[in-house]
């Protein structure tokens, strides 16, 4: 399945403005795929990975070798795969970009540390722009997505509805292997394989770690702690460690998209949670709970949204969860430039308002409210204090964002 939505945002943005593209995401959501797929509509390409010996020679030698040096009528593209392998990748990189940028055009995938590097120095400031490939959701398999400018707009219409695409997702994931397949035993062995490999490679490449099963422990256990207020402090008890290893465990498995977490938000909420985030999967569909399937799942959308219109120059967008003190939530509030501007519920079953979705509409007031939900044909007005809201099923809507 050609991923084009990334292809023509990815060559309209970086390419078009003489700038690097850099592509992260999870392990096996197809970046070297995508990366290859990008090459085909250039009149050549050249791709090469940290893993060929070959290749480690000439980058450590002399990288400028990499590149044809006669300007051409149309500029190549290169494709440097796994490149944040190397040492000292960033500082060669801006060599060979600042020498090299009007004879090619440059294309660097990597997973976790090609996204943790811009916390510190970042030498390469100004010179690339980061897209984040996710796995599969609605908006990409159905080439429906709207923007965030005519998004709203959308949910005034009549709306096809994609129950079986919604199905296949929730049952096997958006990783491209195991949902295009739609084989379960393939499914099985595929999900054993990939945390084997992301605890067992991924994360010893990351951070030279020795307490390799205990990891593997905590990320076992954190399945259970989807959709909840995350404690920390819980999962300090269940595995015997220390607060500061917790934490810097839990950074780990972030940092290489086994979960990623959303913040609470505090502006305009007295009596706010400010500290403890709420935790979900990359790959909703190992949870066993329906309910907290469901919501990773809208989570995960909502997230690759937001990335996306972020990468894209749409605007300035976030994602968070609504908590007071007494314990009135609602699951996610996406603010647009700082301002609260889609608050969204979750119900599995229920298609009543949702009591704590209308007490917070009326306190942010966001441009939309939402309730989304599984049961499909649903889609319904409802007034939410002034904000004008809609519940609205998941097959519905989930096709409109990316």
């Amino acid at each position: 399945m050609e991923r084009s939505l990334y292809i023509q945002g990815i060559k309209d943005l970086a390419f078009r403005h003489n700038k690097m593209a850099f592509l992260t995401g999870p392990r096996q959501t197809g970046k070297t795929t995508l990366a290859l797929s990008i090459g085909d509509s250039f009149p050549q390409k050249k791709y090469y990975n940290w893993d060929d010996v070959e290749f480690q020679k000439k980058w450590i030698k002399n990288p400028k070798q990499l590149v044809e040096q006669t300007v051409q009528k149309e500029k190549p593209l290169l494709i440097l795969d796994e490149l944040h392998k190397a040492p000292r990748w960033k500082n060669t990189l801006k060599g060979l970009y600042d020498t090299s940028h009007s004879l090619t055009e440059i294309l660097v995938t990597g997973s976790a540390k090609l996204d943790v590097f811009r916390r510190g120095g970042d030498s390469l400031l100004g010179r690339y722009f980061l897209f984040h490939l996710h796995p599969f959701s609605l908006g990409e398999l159905t080439q429906s997505p709207g923007n965030p400018d005519n998004l709203f707009e959308k949910l005034l219409m009549p709306l096809p509805s994609f129950e079986n695409q919604l199905d296949q997702l929730l049952r096997f994931g958006g990783f491209p292997d195991p949902f295009l397949k739609q084989d379960m035993e393939f499914y099985r062995a595929w999900q054993r394989m990939r945390l084997e490999k992301l605890i067992r490679e991924d994360l010893i490449d990351l951070t030279r770690v020795h307490e390799v099963s205990l990891i593997q422990s905590m990320a076992h256990i954190l399945p259970e702690k989807v959709g909840s207020l995350f404690s920390l402090q819980s999962v300090c008890e269940d595995l015997q460690i220390n607060h500061p290893t917790a934490k810097r465990w839990l950074g780990w498995l972030e940092q290489l998209f086994y979960i990623f977490t959303i913040p609470p938000y505090s502006s305009k909420i007295t009596r706010s949670i400010r500290k403890q985030p709420k935790i979900y999967l990359w790959d909703w569909s190992v949870l066993e709970d329906s309910a907290a399937k469901f919501e990773n799942l809208v989570a995960s959308h909502l997230l690759k949204s937001v990335h996306w219109w972020n990468d894209t120059g749409k605007g300035n967008f976030e994602l968070y969860f609504v908590r007071d003190k007494e314990k009135r939530e609602v699951d996610f509030l996406i603010t647009k430039e700082k301002k609260p501007w889609l608050l969204v519920e979750c119900k599995e079953n229920d298609t009543e308002v949702s009591p704590n979705l209308a007490y917070f509409s009326a306190l942010l007031k966001p441009q939309r409210t939402l309730q989304i939900v599984r049961e499909p044909g649903i889609h319904r007005k409802f007034d939410a204090a002034g904000t004008e809201g809609t519940i609205i099923s998941a097959g519905s809507f989930l096709p409109l964002l990316f």
